[in-house]
């Protein structure tokens, strides 16, 4: 089961693009990503064709990935399971390319040239969109507010490692924003964040908001997996609530298609996602703007 959960790297990529835009369904959308190219050198004028471009770009990249998922289910893999973050300074296709040119082996002469020059394209992609995200916040919040299909995070109905029971529909209707972290005990990144992830609890508890972490050891209520992760919280004087639930389940299968440790989710008090899965620790500087944006917009929507 712990091996499982660490390996759904596929379906968990795709879920990180569907996030922010609908995938491409058919190889027209894949055909037209050479001109599409001519795009990303282009500077929109305004948060209108902003937008936009930031709209095309994200179809450019679903349609990447949706070009040849069965190789693209090789590369993810062959990826390092224990991987726990994104470094500084790079983006999800530098991700890409470092796992393709570990397992290059794998691959024949045409699929390693063909990722390349895709994860090569990804990478691009991403940053062209995180500049459109720097310079044009309003259309992340676009984003939000007009995406009638936000992605809910998964109903469950569990407990707390203290034994008590946790309806997700209350504990999200309660919050005006909740930060969703996965971790697993053994883990030195996920463990080494509990402490600022104790402090963000505070912080959002000010605001309206919580933090809770969901071990994916503790699934189906193991007793030793509860034992030894409230021996690690209570070691890092972590006391924000930790929950579990039934691995069968939706919520269950949410978790087994989480591709790296620690990854964290922000959640709005209708119990959609916001925006993307941070990958990584918070107490990496990249992670930590990212989630704090996050959690900005999730306020800023419950107000208005």
């Amino acid at each position: 089961m712990k091996l499982k959960k660490l390996t759904a790297l596929l379906l968990a990529a795709l879920l990180v693009l569907s996030l922010a835009a609908c995938g491409a369904k058919d190889s027209d959308k894949a055909a037209d990503m050479s001109g599409d190219n001519a795009a990303m050198t282009g500077e929109p004028k305004n948060a209108k064709e902003a937008a936009a471009l930031y709209q095309k770009l994200m179809e450019q990249e679903n349609a990447r990935f949706a070009e040849n998922s069965e190789l693209w289910e090789k590369v993810f893999m062959a990826a390092d399971k224990g991987m726990a973050m994104i470094e500084d300074g790079k983006n999800y296709g530098d991700f890409l390319l470092d796992t393709i040119e570990g397992a290059k082996e794998q691959f024949t002469d045409m699929e390693y040239k063909w990722l390349k020059e895709s994860a090569t394209e990804i990478s691009n992609i991403e940053n062209k969109l995180t500049e459109l995200e720097e310079k044009y916040p309003e259309i992340v919040q676009s984003e939000m507010s007009g995406n009638a299909d936000m992605q809910k995070f998964p109903a469950f109905e569990g407990k707390d490692l203290d034994g008590n029971e946790v309806k997700s529909d209350e504990l999200f209707s309660t919050n005006a924003v909740t930060v969703v972290n996965f971790w697993f005990t053994t883990c030195s990144p996920c463990v080494g964040e509990l402490g600022d992830l104790d402090a963000l609890n505070k912080e959002l508890a000010d605001k309206g908001g919580a933090l809770i972490g969901i071990n994916s050891f503790t699934l189906d209520g193991d007793e030793k997996a509860i034992a030894e992760a409230k021996e690690v919280l209570a070691k890092k004087g972590a006391t924000y609530q930790n929950i579990y639930f039934g691995s069968g389940g939706d919520a269950g299968k949410f978790v087994e298609n989480v591709f790296a440790y620690p990854t964290t989710y922000v959640v709005d008090r209708s119990g959609n996602i916001v925006g993307e899965p941070i990958v990584g620790a918070i107490t990496e500087k990249k992670q930590a703007e990212t989630l704090q944006k996050l959690i900005d917009q999730a306020l800023a929507a419950d107000m208005g």
